[in-house]
């Protein structure tokens, strides 16, 4: 074994060895989830813990569907055969548009959007109702604890939470308002009580993303492993076509005040955000992860390794090893190419997968590409066939684009084209959705969320080519989580060596949904099976998999728990009618508690042939609870405030 192996493994181990125990037995007073204090059994250590489900709301308790409804439960066994359990309960931190305190004896507005100069920007659609934007798409949520925090106001112990802020999906009159936003990053921070776990907001404060040009569509996010908050920027501004994109004018007058001054390079990356002790943060944009539709990234415990999803159509399993540990500034990186095999049947063995390097660049040399060239010094794209042997055709978010790179403008075609690049050099381009990514370290397995299967990925969809190993005989619409070995050793398609322990080497799939003619409540994808996964979070202490639904197909979308040891599914929360699953982020010890951080988007989003039979009923409801649906919550499971305490 290599050294880079031997020092891979023995990180992995030591990240396992030291993380804190499950509070339970540990201490005089503890609870396994925050709000209930409990005291586990004597001498009794902790086991196992597996969830018990709820059952899906129905129109029989309509207020259950039009909110956040939790019915589940946690059962935990200990070392000396017995055990307990524990009622969840959703705690929210606040509702987006709410005034809340910005520690500094003022408020400020939760999830409010400013400008490149962090003034407000204004939503001036109603005449005599002019109000700050704020949004209704709270996302990626990351909690983590700091070993010199010092926050005015808290009383027990000072925890911060990072929310980003995706879009907003409508302005006051109605109108579409997706993308025409910069996205809002904070950083709160949260007062945790040490006789019950529970957190409240002391402290809001909104980063400063001027120096990353403002942040564009951030959605999932991770925590690394070095205590940072990993943003993401999807659905990167297609830029040899940025005419067609109408929202971006939109985006860059809201942002700068000129409708042509935004660069449409400088959004589809990496954003890092790093919290300080006294609860302010700032940003760091990477420019060299490559720009592609970042869902999110999960990073190995080697702290080099990153596997990213890409929400896409005719997307890539990406992956990015840095050249030293936690540091992102530069790094290789590198695209799937699948062999054939790969099926969405949990059965099925799965395909082998191999690695095509697109190259190695540094963030600083690529922002100063994205700062200079424009689309046609990288390469000439074409919407119709040229009828030119020097043009290849590679497929673009389920379109055909023929291409022809300029002499030399590999490396910038490589991380600001990186979809058509990744297709000329015969990456795998052919998953629909890929969103979430997490990791098992013990199984040394990762995860992604395929949120449909179809189109690209079916053998004469829209966007398919043969010559991307993927071709499912079928569609399906529920889609599936899909499972990648982790191994070391591996070499790329040239030869070269891989420096990483933490590679996929096979993909599978592990869960899939199952479509279905509409039920009498109007669910198209099976009620007790996954629907669109999105969210993906594991947690080793409780060898649970957390999957969040943003779905077309479910009337409420669902988070899930799946053991992976005894493969049961539970559905653990429900979410308000037409909003999805966000900001999953499962915290596994935080000064001796455990949380599960849960969020939702746009409730009451109505889709017609979806919601028909709840619509009438369930609309009035969201629209008193969600501030006539501008509002959605931040917030984290809990145990049931009314839960036994155990003596």
């Amino acid at each position: 074994m290599s050294d880079v192996s031997i020092a891979s493994r023995r990180s992995a181990l030591k990240f396992l060895a030291t993380a804190p125990m499950l509070p339970l037995g540990a201490f005089a007073t503890t609870s396994l989830l925050s709000g209930c204090a409990t005291t586990a059994p004597s001498n009794a250590g902790f086991v196992s813990a597996t969830f018990s489900g709820m059952a899906a709301p129905t129109l029989a308790e309509p207020t259950l569907m039009a909110t956040m409804a939790v019915g589940s439960k946690l059962n935990v066994s200990y070392s000396d055969n017995t055990s307990r359990s524990y009622a969840l309960a959703y705690q929210p931190f606040f509702m987006t548009g709410d005034m809340v305190p910005d520690g500094k004896g003022g408020v400020v507005l939760a999830g409010g959007y400013v400008d490149i100069n962090n003034q407000p920007i204004i939503d001036r659609s109603v005449p005599g109702k002019e109000r700050q934007f704020f949004s209704d798409c709270p996302d990626g949520t990351s909690l983590l604890s700091l070993p010199n925090a010092n926050v005015a106001g808290v009383k027990g112990k000072p925890v911060f939470a990072v929310v980003q802020f995706e879009y907003t999906t409508r302005d006051q009159k109605g109108a579409d308002a997706y993308g025409t936003l910069p996205s809002p990053i904070a950083v709160l921070t949260l007062d945790q009580d040490q006789k019950t776990g529970k957190l409240s907001l002391v402290k809001y404060h909104n980063v400063d993303t001027s120096s990353a040009h403002g942040l564009w569509i951030t959605c999932g996010a991770s925590l690394s492993p070095w205590n940072t908050h990993l943003s993401s920027e999807e659905y990167e501004p297609n830029a040899p076509f940025i005419g067609d994109v109408k929202h971006f004018k939109t985006f860059s007058k809201n942002v700068f005040g000129d409708e042509n001054k935004a660069n449409p390079y400088h959004y589809g990356h990496l954003p890092e955000i790093t919290v300080n002790p006294d609860g302010t943060g700032s940003v760091k944009k990477h420019y060299c992860l490559g720009r592609i539709s970042h869902e999110l990234i999960q990073v190995m415990p080697d702290n080099r390794t990153a596997l990213m999803g890409d929400d896409y159509t005719n997307g890539g399993l990406f992956m990015f090893v840095a050249d030293r540990e936690k540091d992102l500034s530069a790094g290789t990186l590198y695209v799937a190419s699948l062999d054939a095999g790969f099926s969405a049947d949990p059965a099925a063995a799965g395909a082998s997968v191999y690695w095509v390097k697109l190259g190695h660049a540094t963030s600083a040399e690529i922002e100063q590409m994205a700062n200079t060239l424009k689309p046609a010094d990288i390469m000439d794209v074409r919407k119709d066939d040229p009828k030119d042997a020097s043009f290849t055709q590679v497929w673009v978010d389920g379109n055909p684009n023929w291409i022809k790179l300029k002499p030399g403008m590999e490396k910038a075609a490589a991380f600001l084209e990186t979809h058509r690049y990744a297709g000329l050099m015969g990456g795998s381009m052919a998953f629909t959705k890929m969103e979430g990514t997490t990791v098992n370290i013990k199984d040394k397995t990762a995860y992604s969320a395929l949120s449909y299967m179809q189109n690209s990925m079916v053998k004469g969809g829209k966007g398919w080519t043969a010559s991307s190993g993927i071709a499912l005989a079928k569609p399906l619409n529920a889609g599936a989580v899909i499972a990648h070995t982790l191994t070391g050793g591996q070499k790329d398609i040239s030869g070269a060596a891989i420096q990483s322990e933490w590679v996929p080497s096979l993909t599978k799939t592990l869960l899939a949904g199952e479509d279905i003619a509409a039920d009498a409540m109007g669910n198209l994808a099976h009620i007790d099976k996954i629907a669109n996964p999105d969210n993906l979070k594991f947690s080793e202490k409780l060898r649970t998999l957390f999957i969040g639904e943003d779905s077309g197909l479910h009337v409420n979308n669902y988070l899930w728990a799946y053991n992976v040891d005894t493969k049961a599914l539970s559905r653990v929360l429900s979410t308000p009618s037409g909003a999805e699953s966000t900001g999953l982020h499962s915290v596994d010890e935080i000064n001796g508690w455990t949380y599960i951080m849960s969020n939702f988007q746009h409730a009451g989003d109505w889709i017609p042939a979806l919601h028909g039979k709840v619509q009438a009923t369930l609309d009035p409801l969201v629209r008193a609870k969600y501030n006539d649906r501008f509002g959605a919550a931040v917030g984290y499971l809990t145990a049931d405030l009314t839960a036994v305490r155990l003596g």
